[in-house]
């Protein structure tokens, strides 16, 4: 059997081939086991016709930062409900953070409580994220 990989590790094998975490910009600032914590800035193509940001982007990021606050600990996981309230703004040149903090973790599901701030430390939107535990490994067969 091969070894548990970090938490680190872990986000190297998802990030290398997620072409949309790129396309977004995400970078990571801190990873843990079930613990992720990234910023990224908005750029034209996140606008929407009401001059802020699309609400899918600020989705997608959470999304992304679900996926690896719960794949760190090295078992495949999926999400399996997700839901989200926005509760500011963003606009063009914000430079946002996404934090994924584990609420929950058992043998076939995990609770996680995802926040976007923006620079001014103001909630943007509020992710809530349950995933399913596979009986899996990333890229293992």
């Amino acid at each position: 059997m091969n070894k548990q990989r970090t938490p680190q590790e872990m986000l190297d094998l998802l990030v290398q081939n997620d072409a949309f975490s790129k396309w977004m910009g995400l970078r990571n600032i801190a990873i843990e086991a079930g613990y992720t914590k990234f910023e990224y800035t908005i750029v034209p193509e996140m606008i929407n016709g009401l001059g802020t940001v699309h609400g899918g982007v600020l989705f997608a990021a959470a999304d992304s930062a679900l996926a690896f606050a719960a794949n760190s600990h090295d078992v495949l996981s999926v999400a399996l409900e997700v839901s989200i309230s926005f509760t500011k703004a963003a606009r063009l040149h914000d430079v946002l953070t996404v934090e994924a903090t584990e609420v929950y973790s058992g043998r076939k599901t995990g609770v996680y409580d995802i926040r976007t701030h923006n620079q001014k430390g103001e909630l943007v939107c509020w992710f809530k994220g349950t995933v399913y535990k596979t009986d899996r490994r990333v890229g293992l067969e």
